[in-house]
């Protein structure tokens, strides 16, 4: 029985170490925070394309915060913007928001917590400091 024990423990040794250190499961606020900065930047990105239609131009902004309790009007709004549903990136876009407005108010509603409800701060994001050398 010993050696089967060795083997046991040196195989969840080999195991623990293969695996990488953020193999944890996600919670709600990592995920929340990763999916809202996806967001943010697949907007920013529809927004630059040269490819798109023009209608992506009267889409309302989409810089989300989800320390602040209005990025789930924003959200609401933006799924709700009866503009470019024929453009397959808004229409993706607008799922994405739809699950993360979900999570937020259903799976993660309890996890969260808001530090602000400035509206205006939504409107126009803030740049990140410049670092200087």
């Amino acid at each position: 029985k010993v050696p089967t024990m060795k083997v046991l423990l040196l195989l969840v040794a080999v195991l623990s170490a293969a695996l990488p250190a953020s193999a944890a499961p996600p919670t709600c606020y990592s995920r929340v925070l990763s999916l809202s900065k996806e967001i943010t930047e697949s907007f920013k990105e529809l927004q630059t394309s040269k490819t798109v239609d023009s209608c992506v131009g009267t889409l309302p902004r989409l810089y989300l915060d989800i320390h602040n309790y209005c990025v789930l009007a924003k959200l609401r709004d933006f799924v709700a913007y009866p503009g470019c549903d024929r453009v397959l990136e808004v229409n993706e876009l607008k799922e994405k928001a739809r699950s993360l407005y979900t999570i937020l108010i259903s799976f993660c509603r309890r996890d969260l917590v808001f530090l602000t409800d400035d509206c205006n701060a939504l409107e126009i994001p803030i740049s990140p400091p410049i670092e200087h050398s």
